[in-house]
């Protein structure tokens, strides 16, 4: 789902979390699939709207995971994720809200914060693959 922001303030805070939330959802993702039976192989998309898919094999099963749907979860509070890319395209998740918890009273990101978050959410999709 393509998220909306309720105001200038949550639009910036997703700008600051959106780039450092990608590179940890990466390189959790090639953690968790160096320790894997899965292969993992990524393919660019362009609908709903640009981004990145990973596609997860093993034998004749597969699962599609798309990237940003992961980096929406870390950055914004009680996100709903589809995997449904049809589904996807149709939705707007109005007025997300951005999980501040990840942002210092700096202004900075909170780079500890934030791999928790992803680490447990990368793990939670690992556990939650088809058991073979």
């Amino acid at each position: 789902m393509k998220p909306t922001f309720k105001n200038t303030l949550d639009w910036e805070q997703a700008q600051l979390l959106m780039q450092p939330a990608f590179i940890r959802v990466l390189d959790n993702l090639r953690q968790q699939l160096e320790k894997s039976t899965w292969e993992g192989t990524y393919h660019e998309v362009q609908s709903p709207y640009p981004g990145y898919q990973l596609l997860l094999t093993y034998q004749e099963h597969s699962v599609k995971i798309d990237i940003w749907d992961i980096c929406f979860q870390v950055c914004f509070l009680d996100y709903e994720s589809s995997l449904d890319q049809e589904e996807q395209s149709l939705k707007i998740k109005e007025n997300v809200q951005i999980d501040t918890n990840l942002i210092k009273e700096s202004g900075e990101v909170s780079w500890e914060k934030l791999e928790a978050k992803t680490k447990s959410l990368i793990n939670d999709i690992f556990e939650n693959l088809p058991v073979i």
